[in-house]
């Protein structure tokens, strides 16, 4: 399977500013990552830091919320901002919250269940 490529719209949290983008689906990311001056256009702004594990090594990067679109799914999700890519990488949070997942037969995402394990009998 090659790289999953999707359009995806992107907000603040008040969805006052929004700009479609082309992103990369990263099954290894656990959040979704957006550039430094994608955020700044978009009024996003961070509240906290997060250590984050990369082929480098361990960096901090800003955290922040933002609105984000994908396959007519959308939700307020957990974003990195990062100010060494230059493109949107999706993480699996926010697949996972948008009910999609990578189907890698295909090369694309398609719709799935949320997961929900309890032991109580139903």
């Amino acid at each position: 399977m090659g790289h999953v490529e999707v359009q995806a719209v992107l907000g603040d949290e008040t969805r006052t500013k929004m700009k479609a983008v082309r992103a990369l689906v990263d099954t290894g990311a656990t959040l979704t990552a957006i550039p430094r001056q994608l955020a700044r256009e978009l009024g996003i702004k961070p509240h906290a830091q997060a250590r984050v594990k990369t082929g480098a090594g361990v960096i901090v990067m800003d955290r922040a919320r933002a609105y984000v679109e994908i396959m007519g799914a959308g939700e307020i999700v957990p974003v990195l901002i990062s100010d060494v890519i230059n493109r949107v990488l999706v993480g699996v949070t926010t697949l996972e919250v948008l009910e999609l997942e990578v189907d890698p037969v295909a090369g694309a995402l398609r719709r799935t269940a949320l997961l929900l394990y309890s032991l109580a009998r139903v």
